[in-house]
């Protein structure tokens, strides 16, 4: 019997708290009786947690188990991430107790700032939602934060991305503990997807800060009004007068990228939003954003979202409206 706590703590998602106990539920019926099953309960320090959306939880004391599920909590972009890490000092405690004792600590979504807190993401491979994986990686420089993939596992520590990714996780850890026919049939009985590998598809870059100030603001909106242009080094440095040598130096310096690399990125964005809306062929949404060879738009496309452009838009695409 492998046992499972979730730490709940005051403003943490009650989808996540419960998701992962869920499947496991689930996992437990395939199996069947003869297989050894989950043992799950919801932990934590306090005597009373609200959750988020004002869901009182009904927790037990801290106790031992095996692995210790962290939820993530409710933040937006901008918010002052340390001021809500203050208050959980109680839980940063219990995760850092946990893992000394040599067990299993897993976070979903932001979950992992608490982690970081305990210091478990020092010199550790670490993922989070893409939304805030810059900003996990500036509060704790000394994690590997890697923002593309769904699960990461170093060395007894494993974080996901956001939300769904619990899923993958709970996935993963039902096919180590009950094996692959279990994992599969619950995620078929479940309606989950069980051969997501990334979540970089699912990235919207217009919810990330944009790169870029003054010199670079103005030669991103070209690049963006002009994604069918052929590129052209010396002609996009003569139309801001400047040399070729000072366009991608001070490009560089305020967007962290070239010109060329920030063009590619504008045209997979566009190309997204095309294979999403509309029914155009592959080739020709290639075309309309200045690939003219489909084989290497297609290449591009799947190096920028980890899918190429016809399985993109069969997970993506929305209805068109005739």
């Amino acid at each position: 019997m492998l046992r499972v706590g979730v730490l709940a703590y005051p403003g943490c998602f009650a989808s996540e708290v419960f998701g992962v106990p869920d499947l496991l539920t689930m996992a437990t019926y395939v199996a069947g009786p003869d297989q050894a099953g989950y043992e799950v309960s919801v932990v934590s320090p306090r005597r009373r947690v609200v959750a988020s959306g004002g869901v009182t939880l009904t927790v037990s004391p801290l106790r031992e188990v095996d692995v210790l599920v962290v939820p993530g909590f409710e933040y937006t972009p901008g918010q002052d991430i340390g001021a809500k890490l203050a208050n959980l000092a109680r839980e940063i405690e219990a995760i850092r107790s946990h893992a000394a004792e040599g067990n299993v600590v897993v976070s979903i979504c932001v979950g992992a700032f608490l982690l970081a807190e305990a210091g478990l993401l020092d010199h550790r491979r670490a993922t989070t939602s893409w939304l805030f994986a810059d900003e996990l990686a500036r509060r704790r420089p000394e994690a590997l934060v890697q923002p593309e993939h769904l699960v990461v596992t170093d060395r007894g520590v494993t974080t996901t991305a956001a939300f769904s990714a619990m899923y993958d996780f709970a996935l993963g850890l039902i096919r180590e503990h009950s094996g692959d026919g279990v994992a599969r049939t619950t995620a078929r009985v479940a309606l989950v997807d069980d051969a997501r590998s990334s979540q970089t598809p699912y990235v919207d870059a217009r919810l990330l800060p944009r790169p870029g100030s003054g010199f670079a603001r103005p030669v991103m909106r070209w690049l963006d009004q002009n994604l069918a242009v052929r590129y052209d080094l010396a002609a996009l440095a003569d139309r801001f007068n400047v040399s070729t040598r000072t366009m991608l130096r001070r490009f560089a310096e305020e967007a962290g990228q070239s010109p060329l690399e920030y063009l590619h990125s504008s045209r997979v964005r566009r190309a997204r939003h095309l294979l999403e809306t509309t029914d155009r062929t592959v080739a020709g949404i290639g075309a309309a954003v200045g690939y003219r060879d489909p084989g290497t738009f297609a290449a591009l496309f799947a190096k920028h979202t980890g899918r190429r452009p016809r399985d993109y838009r069969a997970t993506f695409r929305r209805d068109v409206v005739r």
